[in-house]
């Protein structure tokens, strides 16, 4: 039987579009995670717009003014493989970091609202586009 809701984490942009894109190879937290398996990428209306700047290069945009993210749905996914508290890659900050892997970005975003933390999304959301998603069981 397959899952009637689908997990998904908030993550600010342009940090959303740089998982989705599979350029990202670490999701920062506070907290740490048990969970493993595929994961939708919701990027909420809040963008970090700090970070543009010295991320020009990975956005592929020649100035900040030119990058332009989705904001307020839901953008991809990508898999969760390991939660670590140290690791080599240049996005890791810490104190926790959320190791990805085979992250994808969706052909169109879907309008959603974020909330904190894993939050379940109705699968019928992403069944109904015909968008790929392979199937995690979400725990109730």
């Amino acid at each position: 039987m397959k899952s009637e809701s689908f997990p998904c984490l908030s993550v600010r942009q342009p940090w959303a579009d740089l998982i989705v894109d599979g350029k990202k190879d670490v999701e920062n937290r506070s907290w740490s995670t048990n969970f493993r398996g595929f994961i939708l990428i919701h990027a909420p209306r809040t963008v970090d717009q700090a970070s543009v700047p010295r991320l020009i290069q990975w956005l592929g945009v020649n100035a900040a003014s030119e990058y332009s993210p989705v904001t307020g749905g839901i953008i991809g996914y990508t898999e969760i493989v390991d939660c670590v508290t140290r690791h080599s890659s240049r996005f890791f900050e810490g104190p926790y970091g959320f190791v990805l892997a085979n992250s994808q970005r969706f052909p169109q975003p879907i309008p959603w609202r974020g909330e904190l933390g894993i939050f379940a999304v109705p699968a019928g959301i992403i069944r109904e586009r015909d968008y790929e998603f392979p199937i995690t069981d979400f725990p109730a």
